[in-house]
Parts: C-alpha cells; sequence; structure tokens
C-alpha cells in the first residue's frame, strides 16, 4: 500500500518579526524650566516616568511622577511635535505641538505624586488624520501633559488671559513635561520601530 503525505504550508509571519517588536519602554518627561517654579515641590525637580507596554488589541501608558506640588491639576496629551532637544534644552526651530490627542486627566495627592494608566493604541501606531482639511496619517510619538488651570501658571509669567488649548474646555496653561526626541532619529519615544527614509527617519508601522 502506498501512502501519501501532504506538506502544509503555514502562511504566517516569521517569528523572526514577532521576536523584533518590542515589547515594553521606559522614558522619563522634561520638565520646562521656564515654568518649573509653578509646579515643583520646595528645593526639588520633578521626575515623571513613563512605562508602555504592547498588548495585543491595544496598549497600556502607565505614568507616575513626583516631587509635583500638591493638588495641582494636569491634562496629559499624546502629541506630534516637542519644543525641547534630545539634551532638554528648548528647540530654537520649534513651531507649534502639531497633532494633539487629549488621553487623561492627572491630579496631584497630597504628596505630590501621579500614578495613572490609560489604555490604547501607543505604540509605533498612533495616529491621526482628516481628509477634509488634508491632514495626511500623521502620528503623535510624544507624551506631555500641561496646568490644567492657566492661573497656576501665573507666576511664572503665563498669561491666564492667553490659555492653550490643551484640556477640555480648551483654556489650559502652558506645557509642564515633556519627552525628548531621540538624538539619532528625531522622533519620539514611542516610536520603537525607526526605519530611515531618505534623509531622516520614520517609524515602521507594520509592528
Amino acid at each position: 500500500m502506498k501512502r501519501w503525505f501532504a506538506t502544509v504550508f503555514l502562511l504566517l509571519p516569521p517569528l523572526s518579526l514577532w521576536a523584533q517588536a518590542v515589547q515594553e519602554i521606559t522614558f522619563n518627561l522634561a520638565p520646562q524650566q521656564k515654568v518649573l517654579s509653578c509646579f515643583a515641590a520646595p528645593g526639588y525637580t520633578p521626575k515623571a516616568q513613563v512605562i508602555v507596554q504592547r498588548g495585543t488589541d491595544n496598549d497600556v501608558l502607565i505614568l507616575r511622577a513626583q516631587h509635583l506640588k500638591p493638588n495641582l491639576a494636569f491634562d496629559l496629551f499624546t502629541i506630534q511635535n516637542s519644543n525641547l532637544l534630545a539634551d532638554g534644552q528648548p528647540n530654537p526651530y520649534f513651531t507649534n505641538f502639531g497633532l494633539a490627542w487629549y488621553q487623561s486627566d492627572l491630579q496631584t495627592d497630597s504628596n505630590g505624586n501621579v500614578d495613572i494608566a490609560i489604555k490604547t493604541i501607543l505604540l509605533d501606531q498612533i495616529f491621526g488624520f482628516d481628509p477634509a482639511f488634508g491632514l495626511p496619517p500623521t502620528n503623535t510619538f510624544h507624551v506631555g501633559f500641561w496646568f490644567d488651570n492657566p492661573e497656576d501658571a501665573a507666576a511664572c509669567g503665563f498669561n491666564p488671559s492667553k490659555p492653550t488649548p490643551f484640556n477640555g474646555q480648551h483654556k489650559a496653561g502652558p506645557n509642564a513635561m515633556i519627552s525628548l526626541p531621540d538624538a539619532t532619529t528625531d522622533l519620539g519615544p514611542l516610536c520603537t520601530a525607526p526605519i530611515k527614509q531618505g534623509s531622516s527617519f520614520v517609524c515602521n508601522i507594520n509592528q
């Protein structure tokens, strides 16, 4: 009796592609020096660490901050552009934050700490677009938070009569802390898979 054997080929991505996807990243937010004294606990420099874990349907972002003034309200956004350079210095060529997504409210506790978590699409593929205004898919690879109350930054020279749109009422204060671009790629930290395209870098969205 002859025995027939069939070979089955499964059209699955190579294991190497799965292995290459970064599963967790950690990065710090840098304080804006111009308004530092308006949110820093006396005698301390605020610290904010962001941990992002890749998920199947969405990702988890955990933000932990310390040494802020107690009982201050902030608003967390993912944004297209940072106004700081990779070394934390102001970017002299900065014009605007670009596309911005409102992600969460933040509130420091009585000790000046923050600990929040959000779930959404974050790593490599976070984007927005609007064909009606000619806006193509645009990534928001940076993370930052803004003063919710403009008056909280008035002592640092911010004009409360000219608020920024970074809260639910579109009457927020200035940015308090923000992520830094990568020194080589100039991309925000939510891009884990930069690839060179011409003279610049873009993010590999096939993660």
